[in-house]
Parts: structure tokens; sequence; C-alpha cells
């Protein structure tokens, strides 16, 4: 009988073994969330990256239905001229889509983590070939660590 005793008094956890298991959930806890929140962030971003898609394409036709020639300046590739879609404003979380000779401007509204400082900015030239080469030169998407 009293092994019987002995097996029911040690049934369940004690109260330091649930102590050590919330510390431990704790600590993972405060380690991912700030890993998700810039996941979200990032993903968020994408939709910037995304608004300049349509532009992007429309100044490539642009140049080679103009033929513009290597190193030229892409001037004809304007908003609402020669293809290229009009400028768009107040879209999601986006304030404006700019297109001004080939230089496409995609200004976040500040909403949802990204500051609207973080621009995202396409820089066009023309090659040798005749082919379109991008640069982004994204001023406050790299200091927030989001392209």
């Amino acid at each position: 009988m009293n092994t019987l005793s002995m097996q029911k008094s040690q049934q369940g956890f004690t109260l330091i073994e649930l102590m050590i298991v919330v510390a431990i959930i704790g600590i993972l806890a405060s380690i991912a969330l700030p890993a998700y929140k810039n996941y979200t962030t990032k993903a968020r971003f994408t939709e910037i990256v995304m608004a300049a898609t349509a532009p992007k394409t429309a100044v490539e036709v642009c140049a080679q239905t103009l033929g513009i020639a290597s190193g030229a300046a892409l001037s004809g590739c304007t908003a609402g001229s020669n293809g290229v879609p009009a400028d768009l404003t107040s879209v999601g979380n986006i304030t404006s889509v700019t297109t001004s000779s080939g230089l496409i401007t995609v200004t976040p509204n500040g909403n949802n983590g990204i500051a609207a400082s973080a621009t995202y900015v396409l820089t066009p030239t023309v090659d040798a070939n005749g082919k379109v080469n991008w640069s982004d030169s994204a001023s406050g998407c790299k200091s927030l660590g989001l392209c």
C-alpha cells in the first residue's frame, strides 16, 4: 500500500517545472515576435515594388518603340505619353507612382510600418544593344532593411 500512495503523490507537474516551461515560452516569444514584425513589413513593401512594374514595362516598350540609343535620355517616356501609364495617387499603401523621363518613383503613404520616406526609385539606362537596364536607388528602404 505504501507504493500505491507514493505513486499518487508524484502525479502532475510541480510549480517549478511549470515556471520553467513558461519562462522558455516567454524567451522564444521575445525572439519570434520582432522577427515576425520585420517579415510582415518586408512583405508589405512588396506592394511598393510591384507598383513600379507596369510603368517599368511601359518604359521599356517606349524605349524600343522610340529607338532610343545607348546612353540617350528617355525624355519621351513620361507618364501619359507613348504608352506609359498616367501617374497614380493614393492606392493602398502608396501615396504616388510617378514616371518622368523613364525615372519611376514610388512613394509609400507611411501606413503599416513603412515610413513615407522609404521611396522606391528605378533609374533606367539603355545599353549598346538597346536593352533598358534598371538600378534601384531606394533611399529610405535600404536604411530600414526593406529592400
